[in-house]
């Protein structure tokens, strides 16, 4: 009989090692590498013989639905970013950092389905049913019939699901809680991890009941163990917020039944979390309207437009190498913003500081923004207040052409809802809105854009050594 094979597998990036090593090849890691063995894998025990298939039963396309194929918690945010509700059958993660605030989100949807008479099911693998029972009442959802289980043993939760009626919404928090019997790892390895997800996908396609699957993340902001765990599941959502602000973002990244790059946004209070319907106003609540260096962006996230205000403060630096600090974009798109500047608008930058935020401490990551960064910088150099009631919104090529973007109709349309009179974006957007009242400036180059914002006040084309 043939040895067994073995290998190695890295507890943190999930990378497969033929042997041993002190520091993974994969992340860089060290101590994270811990022995596995493969004949343990999901839907075989150890040491077990590969036995003979049996025929399965095809269909067709076509035919009807025995259930509906979603199931909506009436709350608005969590619907729109899981593509209108929670789908039957499926498997969904949350990721997000340590009291951000999934399971505060989780029992408020879970408390919702079961006012709607849906048999929820919410099983937790690091607190006591206690402990989940005081979140509930500081939630007001004490009163609901959300049915509980602190337990950490797949096959026990598994037992536990199938002895009564079908579950519409089962909730396990969190994945790296649960251990299975087919493997002698401990919990949260990447063994464990990868068993118990692929028991509770399959409990989900079995029976027709939504899985919920917290995840922790790393100090990277990735789901912690192998990203293999986000290709099984169906949808995965990451729950993002800055600590210093209230407001929580529920982003998703992938969704095999809706959108991506959709975003659900959330007001953290004493009573839970609360939806915010329009986050335009929440991030422009305290915009400063004089202030040089303050440039709106009009943006897109998924199908919802968004305006966020773009800080940027430009200061003569005393250092050899000037500093280039970047909260919420990209911090080489400022880079190359930078070089753009300087190469095609005779704005020297070199001897200056330049610091970049995003107001509210939300994170941009379309193109779009290029026109409102470098409005906000040529602003703050300048010391000119941008117009109050002005929105930007463009894509920056490094030929220093202004590209049109997607969407302008919608970013307009928001602008004006809100208030903004002025909106300078590229010229040759096509999708423009009819009967608009605003006054749309188009430009076709960034020098036009940095002609506009100067003028012939300050003259932008500065020589340091004078």
């Amino acid at each position: 009989m043939a040895r067994a094979k073995t290998q190695f597998v890295c507890q943190n990036c999930g990378t497969v090692h033929s042997r041993w090593a002190g520091k993974c090849d994969g992340c860089g890691e060290w101590n994270t590498i811990v022995e596995d063995d493969p004949t343990g894998a999901v839907g075989r025990g150890p040491g077990k013989q590969h036995k003979k298939g049996k025929p399965v039963a095809l269909t067709s396309l076509s035919g009807d639905i025995e259930d509906a194929p979603r199931i909506q918690t009436g709350i608005a945010e969590l619907d729109r970013a899981t593509g209108g509700g929670f789908v039957r059958g499926s498997a969904l993660l949350v990721g997000g950092d340590p009291g951000i605030g999934k399971s505060t989100l989780l029992m408020q949807a879970a408390a919702a389905l079961a006012r709607r008479s849906h048999r929820v099911i919410y099983v937790s693998g690091e607190e006591a049913v206690a402990q989940i029972r005081l979140r509930a009442k500081r939630l007001g959802a004490a009163d609901t019939d959300v049915l509980l289980a602190a337990e950490t043993n797949v096959e026990d939760i598994l037992a536990t699901l199938a002895q009564d009626k079908r579950p519409d919404l089962v909730i396990i928090d969190s994945i790296q809680t649960l251990w299975s019997d087919v493997a002698d790892s401990a919990p949260g390895t990447v063994t464990q991890v990868r068993i118990g997800t692929h028991a509770m996908i399959r409990f989900a396609k079995k029976t027709g009941a939504a899985i919920v699957l917290v995840g922790h993340v790393t100090k990277e902001g990735q789901i912690a163990g192998p990203r293999v765990i986000e290709h099984m599941v169906d949808a995965v959502l990451y729950f993002e917020g800055d600590r210093g602000h209230h407001y929580r973002i529920l982003r998703t990244v992938k969704n095999r039944f809706g959108p991506t790059d959709e975003i659900g946004v959330f007001e953290m209070s004493d009573g839970g979390l609360r939806e915010v319907s329009n986050p335009s106003e929440l991030f422009l609540g305290e915009r400063n309207d004089k202030a040089p260096g303050a440039a709106v962006f009009a943006g897109i996230e998924g199908t919802r437009p968004i305006l966020v205000e773009v800080q940027a403060l430009v200061a003569p630096s005393s250092l050899g190498t000037p500093r280039r600090a970047v909260v919420g974009w990209d911090s080489a798109r400022l880079s190359m913003i930078l070089a753009v500047l300087e190469a095609h608008c005779g704005i020297r930058l070199g001897q200056h500081d330049v610091y970049l935020n995003v107001a509210g401490g939300y994170r941009i990551s379309e193109p779009a923004a290029d026109m409102a960064v470098a409005s906000a910088l040529v602003s703050s150099l300048a010391g000119l207040a941008l117009p109050a009631d002005c929105v930007y919104f463009g894509e920056i090529s490094l030929s220093g052409a202004v590209r049109p973007v997607a969407h302008t109709a919608q970013r307009l349309k928001e602008a004006e809802k809100l208030g903004f009179g002025q909106a300078v974006f590229p010229q040759g957007s096509a999708d423009l809105p009819k009967g608009g009242a605003g006054i749309w400036k188009t430009v076709n180059a960034l020098p036009d854009l940095v002609a506009s914002i100067a003028g012939s006040k300050v003259q932008l084309d500065q020589d340091d050594d004078e």
